[in-house]
């Protein structure tokens, strides 16, 4: 019983190890390997809390356990992965101004704020308000394994990852109102926004593959999720 009790738990950890992982390679520089190992997390992070309610077993230390995990997971392994992309671009241009890449460690920040939000506020129980972590992480990960080196044409480039970076710490903890993907029900009327979504991912996808650039759908669905949010509050 106590081995049952303690399974989402052990499903958490799965999440904090592989969110350690990508810690590890996205310092070394192996970005694809980093974002998989996010999406690994992610998939652990959704078991772990269908377990707990699948066995009944949901208990305050298993979500702390959560936030602490996704902490690593979704906050600082997408962060060091735009701190050692805006390193390697600016020395690759001979800019000198490396130091800034720090600045990335600030959405590591933004997210552990976000999920401390998200604990506390009664009003995400079908919905988010703000951006949640996984979906910047992935938008970050897949952006930076979709083109690991940047073309070292200007450097506005370094400056613009950080102006986005910043745009998306913003997102993380605005008063914005963003839907989930959680179905009440199959009905088109109760749900006709996330299957618009959906039906866009799926197409998103495939044009991704067509074009040679699949490790970039991630990045583009997350757009695509911005965007319709917006459009819904039209």
């Amino acid at each position: 019983m106590k081995l049952i009790k303690n399974l989402p738990n052990a499903v958490t950890c799965c999440n904090l190890l592989a969110g350690a992982a990508a810690v590890m390679m996205a310092s070394e520089g192996h970005f694809l390997y980093a974002l998989l190992l996010i999406i690994a997390g992610a998939v652990f992070d959704f078991l772990d809390g269908l377990t707990a309610r699948a066995l009944k077993v949901q208990s305050p230390i298993g979500k702390e356990l959560d936030s602490l995990a996704d902490c690593i997971t979704f906050g600082l392994a997408p962060s060091v992965m735009l701190m050692q992309t805006i390193r390697l671009q600016t020395e690759a241009s001979n800019y000198a101004w490396g130091w800034w890449s720090a600045v990335a460690l600030l959405m590591a920040a933004f997210s552990a704020l976000r999920l401390a939000k998200f604990n506390t506020d009664e009003r995400q129980t079908s919905s988010f308000i703000g951006l949640a972590t996984p979906a910047n992480a992935l938008f970050w990960a897949s952006l930076i394994a979709a083109f690991p080196s940047l073309p070292s044409l200007a450097q506005w480039i370094p400056c613009a990852m950080i102006a986005l970076m910043l745009l998306s710490c913003w997102l993380l903890v605005a008063e914005l109102p963003f839907f989930s993907l959680k179905f009440k029900s199959l009905c088109w009327a109760d749900n006709k926004v996330r299957y618009i979504f959906l039906i866009g991912a799926i197409l998103l996808i495939v044009l991704a593959a067509i074009l040679g650039h699949i490790w970039a759908a991630g990045a583009i669905i997350i757009i695509w999720y911005v965007v319709a949010n917006l459009a819904a509050q039209l």
